[in-house]
């Protein structure tokens, strides 16, 4: 149901203010669990706040703690990398962490299948998606309307990426029944580029080396005009849940959280590409492509990131709503539940 990488198969600890490093075996117990970013030494509380290892996702967190934001706050936040967003959620409900950030669908299908969580902030309010056309189909996919009878890729049935593009053909008045899709995991990419489908759901830097390829892009999510024009605004993405049980012993911790993070995305808005990008884990930047992700980060930065962490319950609507009409909603959501938008109010 998440979007994210779930290829990274081992455990990891960065201290916070140094560049040392420590691989360790993954143990059976934290099978979920991919890496850990360790949190500021004078912090007085720790906690865990899993999530996946999307590089975009990942921003605002590694720069808030580079940043120092969270220990200003008095709080140590170890950076709990999973493989994938329903690890991270699974990680939370199991109680392996105290926190769980992960793409709003995951939050919402978790809490219609009885998963007693909350939602209390927000970090991302785009999707990370684009629907590109292949190099060799440019001439012949020119909207939505084209794909009816072909092969179009996706990462997973199910995936934020499956469900959005269900609802967009919805919306376009195409018959989802007559688009075959081709799941292809993380190696959409290639599939793509040699033409083995006409379309494909992808990410940056795919995004880029696609259309350098000579591919069309016939949506892009990430950008906020676009998203705006298909969606119809911000539609809810990154966030922090907790589980319902623990909201009175925890609210203060979130809302130091939540001070935090604040102070991250506001100054992460302005801050120096270079400075967001020594804030990250080196093993995050694909194949140590820094000149790639400072151009993705400098696209994007203004469309993907809210400058508030307070949920904008519209942009959680629409994620609900596509769910709906994609047809992959388990039972009905309510959202004055699941949203608990008084720890950190709007």
């Amino acid at each position: 149901m998440g979007c994210c990488n779930d290829k990274l198969d081992i455990f990891w600890e960065r201290g916070s203010r140094t560049d040392r490093r420590t691989l360790l075996r993954a143990s059976a117990g934290m099978a979920g669990l991919a890496m850990v970013s360790g949190g500021a030494a004078r912090a007085q509380e720790t906690v865990k706040l899993a999530f996946c290892s999307q590089l975009l996702c990942v921003v605002p967190y590694e720069f808030t703690r580079a940043q120092g934001f969270f220990e200003d706050e008095g709080i140590s936040v170890d950076l709990v990398y999973t493989r994938g967003g329903n690890a991270a959620m699974q990680a939370l409900v199991g109680g392996a962490v105290d926190y769980a950030a992960t793409s709003f669908d995951v939050a919402v299908q978790a809490f219609a299948n009885n998963a007693p969580i909350r939602r209390f902030a927000t970090t991302g309010r785009l999707p990370l998606f684009a629907l590109a056309v292949a190099p060799s189909q440019v001439d012949a996919i020119g909207s939505l309307t084209d794909l009816a009878g072909k092969t179009v890729g996706v990462s997973a049935l199910g995936n934020a990426d499956h469900t959005m593009l269900l609802y967009l053909l919805a919306e376009a008045g195409v018959d989802a029944n007559a688009v075959s899709f081709a799941v292809l995991g993380p190696n959409l990419f290639e599939a793509l580029r040699r033409g083995q489908v006409v379309a494909g759901m992808v990410q940056e830097p795919a995004l880029s080396l696609i259309v350098e390829d000579g591919g069309r892009v016939l949506f892009n999510t990430m950008d906020i005009d676009d998203a705006t024009r298909l969606l119809g605004g911000a539609y809810e993405f990154m966030g922090i849940a907790y589980r319902a049980e623990e909201r009175e012993e925890r609210l203060e911790q979130m809302r130091k959280i939540a001070a935090a993070l604040q102070k991250g995305l506001v100054a992460q808005r302005t801050a120096p590409i270079d400075e967001i990008r020594k804030s990250l884990p080196a093993e995050l930047l694909v194949g140590g492509d820094g000149e790639r992700f400072d151009a993705i980060v400098s696209k994007y930065r203004a469309s993907l990131y809210p400058e508030s962490v307070a949920i904008d319950v519209s942009a959680c609507e629409r994620v609900v709503n596509a769910l709906e009409v994609g047809g992959v909603l388990a039972a009905p959501v309510d959202l004055g539940i699941l949203l608990d938008t008084e720890v950190v109010p709007a």
